[in-house]
């Protein structure tokens, strides 16, 4: 007898369902399903997989898994176990957003994992990235807020006294709990998942050597692998930086102190968002751009959140690079051919390595271009059985991506066909103003051959942000000139994050502008600035009444 935990089920007729999928197995001899119970209790002939019952049930669109099993042996007796022994096998290494999900997809497929990890569970996002980044910037924009405002006019406004360490605490407390109950608590009340705390290195295509944390070594054997290494801070080649005690952007969010001047070293994501927070909590800073602002995006992008830096005080240095950078113990000094610049902290935000030289990967096979994995659109790396995703590949490094990859991936490892669809990837920056984007620019349009035709509303144009007195940034709508059909988009606008899903959904669906203009968008958001930009093809919309359809 197998017993499955089977859970999405809503009502009796989906207990059919189930039931009805499982007798028509090989092997079943009869199945009971219990909607309000959530169970299967499944009779079968010896030799009968119980992975071949969860993914019975899994096809169906519910979750199943193993609860308990006792299956008669070759010989007549009976066999008890708490988990499937003829299920795939499946070796996770890494546990953050690409991990885990791999890990969870696959158990719920009917896999036994064994996940391991070198160092801190979670990965980047919930220690060193998305949470912690979010939380100094959302307490930088209150105290943004507190000193200067819109209504000042009306509205009293006073500096505020920042305490650094109170605010670490608060930031560390919530990466402390969101790790527990999102990864190291989920891991420990998991049946199909163990997790071996250690260094992963390939042996072959079917086997893995494991120097385990608390001394000597493992070999794990496995049908399927997946690599969710992740990635870390790049050291870039400058002279004498590697001997100086300079920031990354983990260490930067660790500060209990605020440096009185901070000189950020990058111009895209990571140092724009942190350059912000720490001016806005106080330090005077300096940011060079190698070339320009944000230099992977539509140069306007860059050119209003260059602006708005400006305004908040950030001096930006393009075209600016350090030739030499030392320590004397207090200040760090940089030369480069705009001056000498001194400060008391160096923050390194210029790119990312991935996490993959310890692998052994090259001896078995498996391709890399800079130390990022190749992998197809089913996750497939170039050698069969081993998959990866997330920031050791050469995926783009957003946390959502290296989490539909891990997924995608455990489907095709147990059995099943799925890809990974970038063609409408939102992204977005979490400056003030944000930037968010999807889809196409002009010029990626214009170099794929597309006859394109382009808007730009100003958010001037928006009423939310004219009520909101916040008018610095636009919209953008990118198309294809025969046919109107939405290529992209990008925005910049305090609240651009909130917006540009439904640009995406836009996409996904082809819809076309004129039909953009024509929908039903609440008045008094910023994603109407998305209609609105869309009715520019057609008219001239400062001559709308403000809620006009």
């Amino acid at each position: 007898m197998i017993e499955l935990n089977v859970s999405g089920m809503t009502c009796d007729r989906c207990a059919d369902h189930v039931r009805e999928a499982l007798e028509k197995l090989p092997g079943v001899q009869s199945v009971e399903v219990s909607y309000p119970q959530g169970t299967a209790s499944i009779a079968v002939d010896p030799g009968t997989p119980a992975s071949a019952l969860t993914f019975a049930v899994t096809r169906l669109g519910y979750q199943a898994r193993l609860a308990y099993s006792e299956t008669p042996s070759p010989t007549g007796a009976s066999v008890s176990k708490g988990r499937d022994e003829d299920a795939p096998h499946i070796a996770v290494i890494g546990s953050g957003g690409a991990a885990m999900a791999a890990a969870l997809k696959a158990a719920e497929r009917g896999a036994r994992i064994t996940l391991i990890e070198r160092g801190t569970l979670g990965g980047t996002c919930v220690n060193t990235g998305c949470v912690p980044s979010k939380i100094m910037i959302r307490a930088a924009h209150i105290a943004h807020l507190r000193t200067a405002s819109p209504f000042d006019a009306g509205l009293s406004a006073q500096a505020p006294v920042v305490d650094r360490a109170q605010l670490l605490e608060q930031q560390q407390g919530r990466v402390e709990e969101l790790r527990d109950a999102k990864y190291a608590g989920i891991l420990r009340d998991h049946p199909a998942i163990t997790v071996l705390h250690g260094e992963a290195r390939f042996v072959d295509a079917q086997h893995l050597t494991v120097s385990l944390n608390e001394g000597g070594e493992q070999t794990v054997r496995f049908d399927r692998a997946f690599i969710g290494t992740g990635a870390r801070p790049t050291e870039p080649p400058v002279p004498g930086l590697a001997e100086t005690p300079y920031l990354t952007s983990t260490s930067a969010l660790e500060l209990d102190t605020l440096p009185e001047r901070l000189i950020v070293i990058g111009a895209s994501v990571v140092a724009l968002e942190l350059a912000q927070a720490f001016a806005r909590l106080g330090s005077r800073v300096t940011v060079l751009a190698r070339s320009r602002v944000l230099s992977q995006e539509d140069p306007a992008v860059g050119e209003a959140v260059e602006a708005a830096f400006r305004r908040e005080g950030i001096e930006v240095l393009k075209q600016t690079q350090a030739s030499e950078v030392s320590h004397d113990g207090q200040l760090f000094t940089l030369q480069t051919h705009a001056g000498t610049l001194q400060a008391e902290q160096l923050l390194v935000a210029s790119g990312r390595t991935p996490n993959t030289e310890a692998l052994n990967l090259a001896s078995i096979g498996v391709e890399t271009a800079r130390g990022a994995i190749l992998v197809d659109e089913h996750l497939l790396t170039t050698v069969p059985g081993l998959y990866a995703a997330g920031d050791c590949t050469d995926q783009p490094e957003y946390v959502y991506v290296a989490a539909a990859g891990g997924s995608r991936a455990a489907i095709n490892m147990t059995g099943g066909e799925s890809t990974l669809d970038l063609s409408a990837m939102p992204a977005v920056i979490f400056t003030d103003p944000q930037v968010a984007t999807v889809g196409l620019t002009e010029a990626e349009a214009l170099e794929q051959g597309f006859s394109v035709e382009s808007r730009v509303l100003e958010l001037a144009n928006v009423p939310r942000a004219l009520v909101n007195f916040d008018t610095g940034g636009f919209i953008k709508l990118v198309a294809e000139r025969d046919t109107g059909r939405l290529l992209g988009v990008q925005a910049v606008a305090g609240e651009a994050g909130e917006l540009i899903q439904t640009a995406v959904l836009a996409l996904r669906a082809r819809m076309t502008v004129q039909a953009i203009g024509d929908e039903l968008f609440p008045h008094l958001t910023m994603v109407e600035g998305i209609k609105l930009c869309a009715q520019t093809f057609t008219k001239d919309v400062t001559q709308l009444s403000c809620c006009a359809g």
